[in-house]
């Protein structure tokens, strides 16, 4: 019985030597050097080959080795038996709640322009402010973190989900009532999983329908953006700006725009990275759990996609 870890072009050494200390006895390999197949039960992934997984005749589970899954389940040919259990940990939770909040209050105070101003030697003492009404697509774990922390520093701030929810202390909006959500918002944050009905999400149509000059931010995947209809929507004006940590193609390629736009603020996806040494517990457990039969802790919902 193994363990294998997949995950092409990551350095993984301080994910085997987390396990190996939680638990000696678990056999670990790592992509491309695993001996024997037909001895792997459980796999921890990240941004796999496709397919890969039909050389393992024994597989009983799969880890992702963060947050998200959707590396996983676009691979199509993973059986819908399988089950797949992610990382949950207060951490990743706390980065990027800061990472979320940062990005709101810079536009707020508009920290952007000011650092463009002070290179121009340029004196503006104009509108120091600009008043803020947030909007967060996906009031999960990490959505609903980033509007607790809004409410406590008394900002305006509604959610948007696709399901209806009761009891909330934040005016909440779904399903078809988009279009209403996004006219009550000047900041919109994606936090959205990644599904086939989310990715594409962010696109003109619904730019188009957000306040005119609403300021994007999207810390969920860079699938959901489509990134020339953002450029377009910058620069008809129906959005001001956005501060990105995700896109299609990572790193982003030298020739992409996004580098050159001063209404755009890019990072390398850093807003929030997972701790081996936190995640490697729920991966230990996981595996234990396997063995004795029962059921992984955080384990996705396939037909939900998270």
């Amino acid at each position: 019985m193994a363990l294998a870890i997949i995950a092409p072009g990551r350095n993984v050494a301080v994910w085997v030597e987390n396990i190996k200390k939680i638990d000696p006895s678990i056999t670990v390999y790592v992509y491309p050097e695993i001996i024997d197949k037909s001895e792997v039960e459980a796999v921890m992934l990240w941004q796999h080959p496709k397919g890969i997984l039909n050389d393992f005749p024994n597989l009983k589970l799969i880890c992702s080795m963060g947050a998200g899954v959707d590396h996983i389940l676009s691979d199509e040919s993973i059986s819908p038996e399988l089950p797949i259990a992610r990382i949950v940990d207060k951490k990743l939770t706390f980065s990027m709640t800061n990472y979320v909040i940062m990005g709101i209050l810079n536009y707020h105070r508009q920290t952007l322009r000011y650092q463009i101003n002070q290179k121009k030697k340029v004196w503006d003492m104009s509108r120091p402010e600009i008043s803020i009404r947030v909007g967060v697509l996906g009031v999960g774990e990490l959505g609903g973190d980033v509007i607790d922390k809004l409410q406590a520093l008394n900002i305006d701030v509604s959610g948007y989900g696709y399901s209806q929810k009761s009891g909330l202390t934040y005016p909440y909006y779904y399903g078809n009532q988009i279009n209403e959500f996004l006219k009550k918002v000047n900041i919109l944050v994606c936090l959205l999983p990644l599904t086939p009905h989310t990715e594409n999400y962010l696109n003109l149509d619904l730019f188009k329908n957000c306040s005119k000059g609403t300021y994007l931010i999207n810390v969920a995947r860079g699938k959901h953006l489509v990134e020339e209809d953002l450029i377009e929507a910058i620069e008809n004006g129906y959005i001001s700006g956005a501060l990105l940590d995700v896109f299609r193609n990572e790193p982003l390629p030298k020739n992409h725009p996004f580098w050159e736009s001063e209404k755009i603020t890019i990072t390398p996806h850093i807003a929030s990275v997972t701790n081996p040494d936190a995640a490697a517990p729920q991966i230990v457990e996981n595996y234990q759990r396997m063995k004795l039969n029962q059921s992984p802790k955080n384990q996705i919902d396939r037909k939900k996609g998270y």
